[in-house]
């Protein structure tokens, strides 16, 4: 099994939709740092998983400098686009969304 590991950062911005008040629910941006895992038994006709500038451009392209909210139909949290990162790339099995410092989402495909 081949696995490849690919960190990003992007900055964006976004507002959550929550069942609770927090300050979150005002617009705001982070500086993301986005770290994709991808693996394949076999590798492609280029000996490779997945092109490390391929899995930049996918993430650079739909998120960078971006209204997440705008891009997304879905409370955007950074579960929810660690999860829909993961979507967007066939090869993809984790992600980590780093909001902040000390906070770190996690989804990863059973």
């Amino acid at each position: 099994m081949y696995t490849v590991i690919k960190t990003i950062e992007v900055s964006g911005a976004h507002r959550l939709n929550l069942s609770y008040r927090s300050k979150c629910e005002n617009l705001h941006g982070h500086n993301w740092k986005i770290t994709v895992y991808c693996r394949s038994k076999e590798l492609n006709r280029d000996g490779m998983v997945v092109d490390f500038s391929h899995l930049k451009d996918i993430i650079k392209e739909r998120l960078d400098h971006r209204y997440i909210n705008d891009i997304v139909d879905f409370n955007p949290t950074a579960e929810n686009i660690a999860r829909w990162i993961a979507d967007q790339i066939p090869t993809c099995f984790k992600v980590e969304v780093q909001e902040s410092e000390n906070n770190t989402a996690v989804y990863e495909k059973d």
